[in-house]
């Protein structure tokens, strides 16, 4: 039987409702036992915990869909994206707690984040933040919203990039690039919140007007992505290509340079030349 292409107005909903329960069960602020992973960030056990969550309740309401979790092997996550890239079924993408540095040193901003592929493409995408009962989500054409209300990027005022308040992550970008922006910065003012999906929601909200990140992977951006483009923003790699609403992703992790506006995203890629 060939797999649905989206899911239904009811299955979406208690879907998110099944999420914002989860996280408001397991992301309590508060110590948690900490290791790190082989590439350096840190794995809690209420990553673990939230994403045995997330994979039991998604396999019982919707069997016939893949799961790929951060916390899964880079086999497991492997297979499970190659058997959605080849069309063969639907796939859940799951960061069960994205800022887990800040979660562990008591930093309060923090979220679960969950997006469904379709032959590599993202068609839903939904970003909790638990402190602040904040829900983002969207589907694929039909729009975004916090909670119940729609957001719209057009809604903001046109500024230019010199009054900006700008969402950047130093860390991972190329030390020259990195230098320069700090020395002779192109925007109003930075802030650098420690978790990429809500750095995508918070631009689709207009907290912040312009976005730069060095290095992030599918499980950080895909929901956090695709609601800041339903929203309205544009967003492109830093090396300058565009991204489509509906292209094809991959597993490499990737650079990410977002604006509220076409015409903003133009003025951020010109002064982010290297």
């Amino acid at each position: 039987m060939t797999p649905p292409s989206s899911l239904s107005a009811t299955d979406w909903s208690r879907t998110r409702a099944a999420m914002r329960i989860i996280g408001q069960t397991h992301l309590k602020l508060g110590g948690s036992r900490a290791e790190l992973k082989a590439d350096g960030s840190w794995v809690t056990a209420v990553d673990l915990a939230v994403q045995q969550a997330m994979r039991e309740w998604l396999g019982s309401a919707f069997p016939r869909i893949g799961f790929l979790g951060e916390e899964m092997s880079a086999e497991e996550q492997a297979a499970a994206w190659q058997t959605c890239v080849a069309g063969d079924a639907l796939l859940w993408v799951v960061d069960p707690l994205d800022g887990t540095s800040n979660f562990r040193a008591g930093f309060p901003v923090f979220s679960l984040t969950l997006a469904l592929f379709a032959q590599g493409r993202v068609i839903a995408g939904l970003v909790y933040d638990p402190l602040r009962d904040e829900l983002f989500h969207a589907q694929f054409g039909q729009g975004a919203y916090l909670n119940d209300t729609r957001l719209n990027t057009a809604q903001h005022p046109t500024l230019p990039l010199n009054r900006c308040l700008a969402a950047v992550d130093f860390k991972r970008l190329p030390k020259p690039l990195a230098a320069r922006l700090a020395a002779e910065p192109p925007f109003a003012s930075q802030r650098s919140i420690g978790s990429v999906a809500l750095d995508w929601c918070w631009l689709a909200t207009g907290r912040v007007q312009v976005y730069l990140h060095g290095k992030q992977s599918l499980w950080d951006y895909a929901a956090g992505q695709l609601i800041a483009f339903e929203a309205g923003a544009r967003s492109a790699h830093l090396a300058g290509e565009p991204d489509a609403p509906n292209a094809t992703a991959t597993l490499t992790p990737r650079s990410a340079l977002a604006a509220l506006t076409a015409p903003l995203l133009d003025e951020w890629l010109s002064a982010t030349r290297v």
